[in-house]
């Protein structure tokens, strides 16, 4: 951490975060734009914005600027831990819904990766982002289950790359609104809905993203199959839990195409499903994951137990 330092501008016409990089290259753009909004950088004595245009022989002061090397989870040890698989080069959660994979900003607490952070400080120098805290993939804040987490350097890139390569066999379930009677494969591109300031993806089927100028686009491939488990009812409506499989990791990629598809997830707002009051997140859960362990060479499979809602409809009989 940078405290209470201070430099001259030599060139007159500089952009002040261009100028606090060069002063001090320890930390990055976006860490210096933070700290000038924040209040913390000060030119001849003053508050100043991020764009601000430097006349030159100004003097800066920097009040706190974080290094690149203070951008890490922060541990908090109130988060409890549900660990469902542990060895030395692996761990798994079972992440409870409504609780965010990562933090966003060293600053942020109350996500999973703080707390393993707390609980096995080793998982954060393991992967390439120490806000990971060596977590090889993310899920949505509102979907529960399994999260993967790398305790060494040779773990983190053995699983990444099977992740890369689509090798891991990631399967959910998914409880949606109405009757399923068939399984099916869902085989589409995803784009960013660009109407949206919350990330929403849209197929390129849909009539929306058919009128996007093809040039703004970045279409990710997502290929989702799913299969009817069973059939239940809550009061007249009828909910279907299905066992979906993923290969590829598209964001959002079941929530949009379920819904793309008719079938929308219980509680997913976002994606058009009616809210259901009390249920906190929506009803996606990352059951299990199917890999080549990075230490032993073994197909291994580690799972996270089915939340409340799947063991309702799947024994609630069709």
């Amino acid at each position: 951490m940078i405290e209470n330092a201070s430099f001259t501008v030599a060139r007159a016409g500089e952009r002040l975060d261009a100028a606090v990089l060069a002063a001090f290259p320890s930390t990055t753009r976006s860490l210096v734009r933070d700290a000038v909004s924040a209040g913390r950088v000060l030119v001849g004595g003053r508050e100043a914005k991020k764009g601000m245009k430097l006349r030159g022989g100004e003097t800066v002061r920097v009040v706190s600027l974080a290094e690149k090397s203070d951008v890490r989870a922060k541990p908090d040890g109130t988060i409890p831990l549900a660990e469902v698989y542990a060895d030395e080069a692996i761990l798994a959660y079972d992440k409870p819904a409504g609780i965010p994979v990562q933090p966003l900003s060293m600053d942020e607490t109350g996500t999973l990766m703080n707390a393993v952070a707390f609980a096995h400080p080793e998982c954060v120098g393991a992967g390439d982002d120490p806000l990971m805290a060596g977590a090889v993939h993310r899920i949505d804040a509102g979907t529960s289950g399994l999260v993967i987490v790398a305790r060494t350097r040779r773990a983190f890139d053995s699983l990444r790359e099977q992740f890369a390569a689509h090798t891991v066999e990631k399967k959910y379930l998914a409880l949606v609104e109405g009757r399923v009677e068939n399984g099916g494969l869902l085989d589409d591109f995803l784009v960013h809905d660009p109407r949206k300031k919350e990330c929403v993806m849209l197929t390129m089927k849909d009539r929306i993203a058919k009128s996007l100028p093809v040039a703004s686009l970045r279409p990710m491939h997502a290929v989702t199959g799913y299969a009817p488990l069973a059939v239940t009812k809550v009061e007249c409506e009828e909910r279907t839990l299905l066992e979906v499989t993923i290969k590829t990791g598209v964001t959002h990629q079941i929530r949009a195409q379920l819904a793309a598809a008719g079938m929308h997830i219980v509680n997913d707002t976002l994606y058009g499903a009616f809210p259901c009051e009390g249920m906190k997140g929506h009803a996606l859960h990352s059951l299990s994951a199917r890999f080549i362990h990075p230490e032993t060479g073994k197909e291994t499979v580690v799972s996270a137990p089915p939340p409340l809602w799947a063991g309702d409809a799947k024994y609630g009989g069709r």
